[in-house]
């Protein structure tokens, strides 16, 4: 598959976002496992989670502890593989998410996600989401601590704005190496975000970044962090019938489309299914030509 930079490693152009493995509308183990599998056979290594990552009211770690066991059972090499976790956020009851910045958390959380993940230190720990109630600055000096510790082995954020970029940075230097924020064709509020990442050499990861093409993910629609309502579908009729034209999914045509965007740009599709993970993974060897990049822009170009 296609590789791409993420500090100094290399990784899959398009890794796997695992939240729908433990979610609601979460499938059996059986085939939570046989889709990382199949994600790991089709070349992807670089594969997104969050203790987070759980049912309404769960214990935190599902997702982790689901990672975990998928790359212990696999019977293939998995030295290549980059785990990324993200501490900051948890599920209530009724099925919302809540916020927790601070350094005394994430801290706690970053050893909670190392013992679930069973390793000596997490490859790429990200700050799931600034909290309005911690100085920004405090929740990334947390991460600091933790690469100072030796727990984690790169930085990352996550739902962040250019500002917070810049400051993240200033902190952590070449330290930091991803963002995640929500991007796709119909949500391109962070197109900014992405050309601060190009211009410093930073990762940018797209969460839901199938938006207005499917809701979530390949699958189809499933309850999702922030999930995309959608959009009519005649606006992105270009990724339609540039699919048609090409005897590909129009998701695929998506996921190729946000790889010409930067070429720091590593999108992470959700998937509940081999075959979906399959696909999505195919997605990194379509290559598009300028006409077709061209009608995609245009199609995806905010109104």
């Amino acid at each position: 598959m296609l590789q791409r930079t993420l500090g100094e490693l290399s990784v899959s152009a398009i890794g796997l976002g695992a939240m729908p493995l433990s979610i609601e509308g979460r499938p059996d183990e059986r085939r939570a496992l046989a889709t990382v599998h199949a994600a790991l056979d089709a070349g992807v290594t670089l594969l997104d989670t969050a203790d987070s990552y759980t049912l309404p009211d769960a214990e935190p770690g599902h997702n982790e502890l689901l990672m975990a066991r998928a790359l212990a059972a696999y019977g293939g090499d998995t030295s290549g593989v980059l785990v990324a976790t993200k501490g900051g956020r948890g599920r209530t009851p009724d099925g919302g998410w809540t916020v927790d910045g601070s350094p005394r958390h994430l801290k706690a959380a970053a050893e909670a996600s190392l013992k679930r993940l069973g390793v000596e230190a997490i490859g790429l720990y990200q700050l799931h989401k600034p909290d309005p109630a911690v100085p920004f600055e405090e929740s990334v000096g947390a991460l600091r601590d933790l690469l100072d510790a030796g727990r984690i082995r790169l930085a990352g954020i996550s739902n962040t704005d250019a500002d917070q970029i810049r400051r993240a940075y200033g902190i952590l230097g070449d330290r930091l190496v991803s963002v995640q924020n929500r991007y796709s064709p119909a949500v391109r509020d962070s197109e900014p975000e992405l050309r601060l990442c190009a211009e410093l050499g930073l990762a940018f990861l797209p969460w839901s970044p199938l938006g207005g093409i499917s809701r979530s993910s390949l699958d189809g629609p499933s309850p999702r962090e922030g999930a995309d309502s959608g959009t009519a579908p005649d606006r992105f009729a270009a990724f339609h019938a540039v699919a048609a034209e090409r005897s590909v999914t129009p998701q695929q045509v998506c996921l190729a489309w946000l790889l010409t965007r930067s070429p720091t740009v590593l999108p992470i599709p959700g998937a509940s299914r081999p075959e979906t993970v399959r696909a999505s993974a195919a997605a990194a060897d379509l290559k598009l030509t300028a006409e077709e990049t061209a009608r995609l822009d245009a199609a995806a170009t905010v109104d």
